[in-house]
């Protein structure tokens, strides 16, 4: 199996920052994708930041400019630092990842349980 734990999640007032963390562990033979996405109550879960292997980023509308996709490949590791928080920010905040366990198997997806941000006004 693999998991990946998130960590970083907290309580920020408006136009603060904060730094999420996702480590990746278990049998991984390959992972290409990594990311975060991010669910607010009652809400669907939403596309945050996307990182390919080779460092390609893609991101949400409502954070460029604010927020900053980076990964450690060595260390199976996904971060995003998140500067001038704002209250509509306040959400779980998933971390992502698509890989495989062996050579010759199916990429799949695979999601952390979450961490809390939330951005008081």
């Amino acid at each position: 199996q693999v998991q990946l734990v998130a960590s970083g999640g907290g309580l920020v007032q408006s136009g603060g920052s904060l730094r999420l963390s996702c480590a990746a562990s278990g049998t991984i033979f390959s992972i290409n994708d990594m990311g975060w996405y991010r669910q607010a109550p009652g809400r669907e879960r939403e596309l945050v930041a996307t990182i390919t292997s080779g460092g390609s980023t893609n991101y949400a509308d409502s954070v460029k400019g604010r927020f900053t996709i980076s990964r450690d490949n060595a260390k199976n590791t996904v971060y995003v630092q998140m500067n001038s928080l704002k209250p509509e920010d306040t959400a779980v905040y998933y971390c992502y990842a698509r890989g495989r366990r062996a050579r010759f198997t199916l990429d799949m997806d695979y999601w952390g349980k979450g961490t809390l941000v939330t951005v008081s006004s």
